[in-house]
């Protein structure tokens, strides 16, 4: 896993096709994802009710990072 600074208005290039750009960072961390159509783009909290939490995402929660609200 990559783990990235960016602040707003700058972007990741993810290959040739996909831009994820910040676009906000107010109290909340707002993400602006470019990617084809038929590349399915899903909300973590909505992933995670039908697959396994991804292992990169483990690790870094056992790692104290990436904290989410609940």
């Amino acid at each position: 896993m990559l783990s990235l600074g960016r602040n707003p208005g700058e972007y990741v290039v993810i290959g040739d096709n996909i831009i994820v750009e910040v676009v906000s960072i107010d109290n909340c961390l707002r993400l602006a994802i470019d990617a084809p159509k038929e590349m399915s783009i899903e909300r973590g909290e909505n992933y995670e009710k039908t697959h396994d939490v991804p292992e990169c995402i483990k690790r870094t929660r056992m790692l104290g990072g990436a904290k989410r609200k609940r």
